[in-house]
């Protein structure tokens, strides 16, 4: 009953208008676990695409000044990659689309120089100097290294339905498509970071991969997923489990819809599906997100015909980053978009029983990959 599965939609995305004003992206999270030290550490890997029609020999950086007055859009290939925690790290490699090799089919491949993606392997590396960090803030990161040579196994998907079918897709409806192919993934593998060394397992990995793909990104942006999931009812782990919610406000045809959330819980083979574009199941949401000293937090509350989903997720800031996109038009307009990756919370689950809720379980999460941003007033 629940394979939602669908490699179409991880395929290149980027033809017709979206090539000239469209990005397209692959994200990857999992934990790794310190050869040393036994710790576990959250990682990130992105391959990002932006505006391949406009590419030139060289990466073209949207937020140099001179490219800002020119208003030449970005055009590159963006490798990202780092770690959350107190010494949280993201760093970019970029390459000229012509030096890029992509599959333009599904199941969908990225190549340039030793970085590779696909459906099944991951490879790569990225070393900026803090001499370059400084020297290019068109760059938008910081300075370390990181390589990574990994195998996935993408178990569970979510697919948001309509709102990326075809249809929708060559209509260009969207400014912002969302497809997780792998929302459960196992990883297997070796990280080095920053001098330290680091094994991947699958079964301590609690891995995620996803897509996205538009002409812009969405305002305020939410982002929580979690498969390390533990049954307050039985005290033991959910091993066929995930939950993933994710959007904020979409726009349709340059028109905002008021703030939406997609949102599905996997629960021991269970689907329970919270999700606005389809309309049978006649979905509500609330949300909010705060933003203490040292804490930031959400809340979400959703509900369809036959089922509420309660989740509340904390994450530290100092373990998190703000990660660093320029829009495919050459603006940046988030510049405070929180990203964690061992954020920790509740998941309540409730049945409906007419207007009765009946408890499925409480679920304790950890792991949580986590993210919130709004557009901030001073990007240009």
């Amino acid at each position: 009953m629940f394979n939602h599965h669908d490699i179409q939609r991880n395929a290149f995305m980027l033809h017709g208008p979206l090539a000239h004003l469209g990005y397209d992206w692959w994200w990857h999270s999992f934990t790794a676990q310190d050869t040393e030290t036994g710790e576990d550490k959250p990682f990130f890997i992105e391959y990002f695409i932006c505006n391949p029609a406009l590419a030139e020999d060289e990466p073209v950086f949207g937020q140099l000044p001179a490219n800002r007055e020119a208003k030449k859009k970005p055009s590159y290939l963006m490798v990202k990659a780092g770690c959350w925690g107190e010494d949280h790290c993201q760093l970019h490699r970029f390459f000229p689309l012509g030096q890029v090799r992509i599959h333009g089919d599904a199941p969908y491949e990225v190549e340039a120089d030793d970085c590779y993606a696909s459906e099944t392997l991951l490879r790569g590396s990225v070393t900026v100097s803090r001499e370059e960090a400084d020297a290019h803030p068109e760059w938008m990161c910081d300075s370390g290294s990181m390589s990574w040579d990994l195998k996935l196994d993408k178990q569970i998907a979510f697919n948001v339905g309509y709102g990326a079918s075809k249809p929708l897709r060559v209509a260009e409806a969207f400014a912002m498509y969302w497809h997780a192919e792998g929302m459960k993934t196992l990883y297997e593998g070796t990280i080095t970071c920053n001098g330290r060394k680091f094994i991947v397992t699958p079964e301590r990995s609690y891995g995620y991969a996803d897509k996205n793909w538009g002409r812009d990104f969405t305002s305020p942006w939410v982002w929580l997923s979690s498969n390390c999931l533990v049954s307050k009812k039985t005290g033991k782990q959910l091993m066929n489990s995930v939950f993933d919610i994710g959007g904020g406000r979409p726009k349709i045809y340059f028109v905002p819809l008021d703030r939406r959330l997609l949102g599905v819980c996997y629960y021991e083979g269970k689907e329970y599906d919270f999700n606005f574009s389809k309309l049978h199941l006649r979905v509500k949401t609330q949300f909010s997100f705060e933003e203490q000293d040292e804490l930031v937090i959400w809340h979400v509350r959703q509900e369809n015909v036959h089922a509420v989903m309660e989740t509340e997720v904390k994450c530290r800031k100092k373990d998190m980053l703000l990660v660093q996109y320029e829009a495919p038009d050459g603006q940046k307009r988030h510049n405070r978009l929180f990203n964690g990756g061992n954020g920790w919370g509740t998941v309540k689950l409730y049945d409906k029983d007419g207007e009765k809720l009946i408890l499925v379980d409480e679920i304790e999460a950890t792991h949580i990959g986590c993210e919130y941003g709004e557009y901030c007033e001073s990007a240009d």
